[in-house]
């Protein structure tokens, strides 16, 4: 009856008469391993659960082309567009105001891939369009090559040690 009142109440603590009787503790010792507290290992099993939750949110997110598993059977649902009171989709005005404005925006951008790669280069389906070159027309103010640039500084330089 002891022993079973001892295994029973472990609060009350062993006592010893003996000097030379000792044991060792193997839960509070310095090198034991860490333990946590029953609060703490709640929470972290809320946080972790959580995260979990979180995960299969994103998951669920990132990749609609899985779609939804329905597990209950009482859960329903209305489709809301195509049911027979629904409104029209988009009217034909709108409908060819959107083509134009598709069109006008196609073109936009093929002007600004034009503009940022002048590599490509302009090309021309029509015989009638025609352009006109300022650079090497025969009315075109003459360019100087480098080597007369280079001469007639030497001459004018030569000129000013001169009047000096």
């Amino acid at each position: 009856k002891k022993l079973a009142v001892d295994y029973l109440h472990p609060e009350v603590g062993v006592t010893s008469t003996d000097g030379a009787a000792f044991g060792r503790n193997y839960f509070n010792r310095a090198s034991a391993p860490d333990v946590e507290d029953d609060e703490f290992a709640d929470e972290r099993a809320e946080v972790l659960a959580e995260a979990a939750a979180l995960k299969q949110l994103a998951v669920d997110y990132m990749h609609p082309e899985v779609g939804v598993t329905n597990i209950d059977g009482a859960a329903f649902g209305r489709n809301y567009f195509n049911r027979a009171s629904a409104p029209d989709v988009e009217d034909s005005e709108l409908a060819e105001e959107r083509a134009a404005i598709l069109a006008e925006v196609a073109s936009l951008k093929k002007l600004a891939a034009d503009y940022l790669h002048p590599e490509v280069g302009v090309t021309s389906v029509d015989g009638a369009c025609f352009g006109r070159n300022y650079f090497s027309r025969a009315s075109a103010p003459d360019v100087e090559d480098v080597e007369l640039a280079n001469e007639r500084a030497a001459v004018l330089a030569e000129v000013a040690s001169l009047k000096k």
